[in-house]
């Protein structure tokens, strides 16, 4: 009789469809939070579980995880208070740039059930940079002849910082002939512009030292200063002019250092020194002037070291042609950085399961993300797995996976999976990374045991010991571990009318059949019995077999039709009705030749006393039919057959033993009392 299987797999299955829906819902809604920049590790950001809507302590038990891109964390959870912190100081110049707002991408992941929350986190600037020039003295040639109003663009100081903490204002140290006039650029950037206010005079002054300061809107505001040195020259007619006011270039980062970029050209109509042209970077940032090298004399703008997309992915910088009269002329050099696919695909491990219980459907087993910092078809990605295995690849949010399994799996199929997730690019030529798990299946008990034989003869002669080995029983179990430990065992027959086989054992590890004691004629000539094997999961499961034991002498058939299992006592096979009539027959027979012989002995007893009171037997005195000794040694022989099937209640054990009268000696009693002592004492019921 087997045991039924739980509800289990319909629980999980129910469990899977809530996760699905919660994938579905996932990425509908954003989280938005706010902190400056260069605050402390540690420092409070925002209750997550508040937010989420969620009690104390239930992110520990859904398992909240924060996941960032790439392998870089920016904050920490505390699960059991809910508490989102920094994990490290944070450098808004260093994660974002010139780049405003600075938001920090990142994902809540709830594993029980699973889902997917996006959030981010805007990174506030502080006024922690102070505006610096990149030259300490500005020298400018101004012609004696200049007129008043004539406007000279100053360069500007680099601040790092964003918005209102950047440069806002610059002023002019106090003189008689110039003052300063403020510009605002198409980007809303200010720039200073020295305006005359009073003809210079060479003769009179050389030259002019003036103070500029740059300030930004940080309160207090910072400030930085450099030199402007104003040399006074005599008339030079003409300033030089580029060929171009814009020059546009595109440049592929895998340029080699030393490659050239573009050529600038200006050309002065003067004459003379005033007519010799030199190049210089005039508004060019720090990252500008340490990638690239101008050439004063030609003008060729040349890689000083390599570009990379993923960093910078576009310069612009003005470039300045000097004559040596002290003019000049400006041209803006914008430069595009091509990418090209030199970053293969990254895969982070967020979730894995190595244990997959078999008989699951629908189990997630691994949540891993996929990121590419490449652009274009060089940033775009596609996963998969191998075939003919039974998992799928499912896209839950942007570039996040699930690992589920595709159905139930079974561990007797396969125990072990190695799956591998491949992660192209779609560049050229195609970069990919790959990622290796090794799977394990864990035993469930939903095999049931199994006899190895449909049928067992064996055979055991008379007058033999209790605890006799007549044969074994063996089955098997395909599951593993405790859920294939199999235990044997006798139970009571389901017909109560049918006695109990107590002239039987079977051991409960190795399924051995031994005799519990000799046998009787006093033993019934029928006895049915069920052997249990059963393994020891959770639940167990279990077969059973029928014996069948039947007794009969040693004259009578000794192969016989297996009997029918059902309970009700079937009307008498023609065969038994033979047995019986036989039986009869010979125990008539019997019966009557020990009455003939009773009757010659009393009539030569009564011979002998009519004679004279003594006489002696006539001829050879019989032996005993039969020997009822103490030792229970019987003269018939036995013969024996046994049975055993698997499966249906046809199953069946047999033994044949003969039918002798109840002929018991002195002392029979006891011998079958100590017989039952050593059937209990054996183990035997």
């Amino acid at each position: 009789m087997e045991t039924p299987l739980p509800k289990a797999p319909r629980k999980r299955q129910v469990t899977a469809i809530m996760i699905l829906l919660l994938l579905w819902e996932a990425g509908g809604a954003t989280l938005h939070y706010s902190v400056l920049e260069e605050r402390e590790s540690g420092s409070f950001v925002a209750n997550l579980a508040k937010d989420l809507g969620l009690g104390s302590g239930e992110l520990a038990a859904r398992g909240a995880r924060i996941l960032s891109k790439g392998n870089r964390q920016h904050l920490q959870l505390e699960q059991q208070s809910g508490h989102l912190l920094l994990q490290e100081k944070l450098d808004r110049e260093e994660l974002c740039g010139d780049t405003d707002p600075c938001r920090l991408h990142f994902q809540v992941l709830l594993k029980n059930p699973l889902q997917f929350i996006q959030a981010e986190l805007q990174l506030r600037d502080v006024n922690d940079h102070t505006p610096e020039f990149l030259e300490q003295e500005i020298l400018l040639k101004i012609p004696e002849s200049s007129h008043p109003g004539t406007a000279i663009p100053l360069k500007t100081a680099q601040d790092l910082d964003v918005g209102s903490n950047t440069v806002q204002n610059y002023t002019i140290s106090t003189n008689p002939h110039f003052h300063l006039f403020l510009r605002s650029r198409s980007d809303g950037r200010r720039y200073p512009e020295l305006v005359l206010d009073k003809t210079l005079d060479r003769e009179e002054q050389s030259e002019l030292r003036l103070t500029l300061t740059a300030l930004d809107g940080g309160s207090p505001p910072r400030t930085g200063t450099c030199q402007v040195v104003v040399a006074v020259l005599d008339i030079n007619d003409n300033a030089p002019e580029f060929a171009q006011l814009l020059y546009e270039v595109q440049v592929s980062e895998n340029s080699p250092v030393g490659s050239l970029v573009i050529t600038v050209s200006a050309r002065d109509l003067d004459a003379g020194t005033h007519g010799e042209l030199s190049y210089s970077f005039f508004q060019s940032s720090n990252q500008a002037i340490q990638v690239f090298e101008l050439n004063a004399v030609t003008g060729e703008l040349r890689l000083k070291r390599m570009l990379d997309f993923e960093e910078i992915r576009s310069y612009r910088m003005e470039i300045e042609a000097s004559d040596g009269g002290g003019l000049s002329g400006k041209c803006t050099v914008a430069i595009e950085v091509v990418d090209i696919n030199d970053n293969a695909p990254e895969l982070t491990m967020s979730f894995l399961i190595s244990d997959i219980p078999e008989n699951t459907p629908d189990t997630v087993v691994a949540v891993f993300g996929i990121s590419d910092p490449d652009s274009g078809d060089n940033g775009k990605m596609t996963c998969f797995i191998q075939d003919h295995l039974p998992f799928l690849l499912k896209l839950t949010v942007e570039n996040y996976y699930t690992l589920v399994t595709e159905g139930a799996l079974d561990r007797e199929s396969q125990a072990q999976y190695n799956v591998t997730i491949t992660v192209p690019d779609l560049g050229t030529p195609r970069l990919e990374t790959q990622h290796n798990i090794t799977l394990l299946v864990s035993d469930v008990n939903d095999n049931a045991p199994a006899f190895t034989q449909t049928a067992y003869t064996l055979t055991l002669r008379e007058n033999n010991s209790p605890a006799l080995h007549i044969g074994s029983v063996s089955a098997t179990d395909s599951d593993a571990g405790a859920n294939a430990q199999l235990t044997y065992s006798l139970l009571p027959p389901h017909d109560p009318r049918l006695p109990l086989a107590p002239l039987l054992g079977v051991w409960a590890h190795n399924g051995e059949v031994r005799t519990a004691r000799l046998l009787s004629e006093r033993d019934a000539a029928r006895h049915r019995l069920l052997v249990l094997v059963r393994d020891h999961g959770e639940p167990a499961l279990s077969a059973s077999v029928t014996l069948h034991v039947l007794l009969v002498d040693g004259f009578s058939q000794p192969h016989l039709p297996l009997p029918e299992a059902a309970a009700d006592p079937a009307p008498a096979d023609p065969l038994t009705v033979h047995l019986v009539i036989a039986l009869a027959a010979v125990s008539s027979l019997f019966l009557f030749s020990v009455l003939a012989f009773i009757a010659v002995r009393l009539c030569r007893r009564s011979r002998a006393a009519w004679v004279g009171g003594c006489s002696v037997p006539e001829g050879p005195f019989p032996g005993p039919p039969v020997d009822v000794s103490g030792t229970g040694t019987l003269s018939q022989s036995y013969q024996y057959e046994v049975c055993l099937t698997g499966g249906s209640g046809s199953n069946e054990f047999k033994f044949l033993k003969p039918i002798i009268p109840n002929l018991l000696p002195q002392g029979a009693n006891e011998e079958i009392e100590e017989n039952a002592t050593f059937q209990n004492n054996f183990g035997f019921n």
